[in-house]
């Protein structure tokens, strides 16, 4: 634990969105869910309820932000990406709850607490992620061992290497056939608790910034922390009422899919600004902030982006 006590006037929970599937001509088994239990006679036929998503909210009691800010994390994670960091700092959710923001934590449909569709149901194959793979693609070293001591960090990197293999306790499963089923949860979560300001990491660009598009009133301002993917660059002029920062680390140029993917980011952000828009790209490498992954929001200066987060929320008249 660290710093003083956090003063909530509120927390919770709740699950959000989904739909009713139904499973059909199945034949019923018999299953011993314990060892020494009674045997259990299962029907997999019926209704089942699906693709909802889990949500948790914390609200300071000196509330300062004008709106909820909606955390939502990448491909691969889930919501544990904004609590406490691996090595067991406060992460960007007690970091922004300190700063007076009702903070809400989600984790997407088909991760974590939201629970999964039986097979019959949800299409595709999920996706695992190695040790040694989200290593170096999330640019926090540069070759992987798996000897924790021979395991090499990129010069300056500021992730918490030591605590490298609490990072990946909380890998989970991903699909490539549930984007519909996410983004349809993100727009009930919306619904459910109104304009907000979104801070959305990696994946979550891709449904962020089109929900911002198709919902700009609900919208009131979006931090993507290296959106992988952006908006439709056609429908650009739909932003220019939304103020968007984006941010970017460091060790870009040494990745294999970094480059092409900011190069992406900014094209979208210059849509969007000529179309008469309100964006901030910071590269945090060029503002004196170096040795940043991917997961800034878990690295050893967390704080301090945290801080330049909240500053430029400050500068657009979000913070009472």
């Amino acid at each position: 634990m660290s710093g003083k006590p956090i003063t909530l006037r509120d927390m919770g929970s709740f699950h959000v969105g989904g739909r009713i599937a139904e499973i059909s001509g199945k034949p019923e088994t018999t299953v011993t869910f314990s060892a020494g239990g009674m045997p259990a006679r299962i029907d997999p036929n019926g209704a089942y309820l699906v693709e909802a998503m889990y949500v948790q909210y914390f609200l300071p009691e000196d509330r300062k932000g004008k709106y909820p800010l909606l955390l939502w994390h990448g491909g691969g994670l889930s919501g544990v990406t904004y609590e406490t960091t691996p090595d067991g700092r406060e992460g960007w959710l007690t970091l922004f709850l300190r700063k007076g923001w009702d903070v809400y934590n989600s984790d997407a449909v088909e991760r974590g607490r939201s629970g999964f569709a039986p097979p019959e149901i949800v299409a595709g194959e999920p996706h695992f992620v190695a040790m040694g793979d989200a290593f170096v693609r999330h640019r926090i070293g540069a070759a992987w061992s798996d000897d924790p001591a021979a395991r090499e960090q990129l010069p300056g990197g500021l992730f918490p290497v030591e605590a490298y293999d609490n990072f990946a306790r909380q890998f989970v499963p991903r699909w490539t056939t549930t984007d519909a089923a996410i983004a349809a949860a993100y727009d009930a979560l919306l619904d459910k608790v109104g304009p907000s300001v979104l801070l959305l990491h990696s994946q979550a660009g891709g449904f962020g910034f089109p929900l911002a598009q198709a919902r700009p009133d609900m919208v009131k301002a979006i931090v993507a922390v290296e959106p992988a993917v952006t908006g439709d660059v056609a429908r650009a002029a739909a932003l220019k009422g939304v103020p968007i920062l984006m941010l970017y680390g460091d060790f870009i140029d040494r990745s294999a899919r970094w480059p092409a993917m900011r190069q992406n980011g900014l094209a979208f952000a210059e849509a969007v600004r000529t179309a008469g828009g309100d964006v901030d790209v910071v590269d945090l490498p060029a503002a004196g902030m170096r040795g940043n992954s991917h997961m800034m929001m878990m690295d050893r200066n967390n704080a301090a982006i945290a801080d330049l987060i909240h500053d430029w929320l400050v500068a657009r008249g979000l913070v009472a």
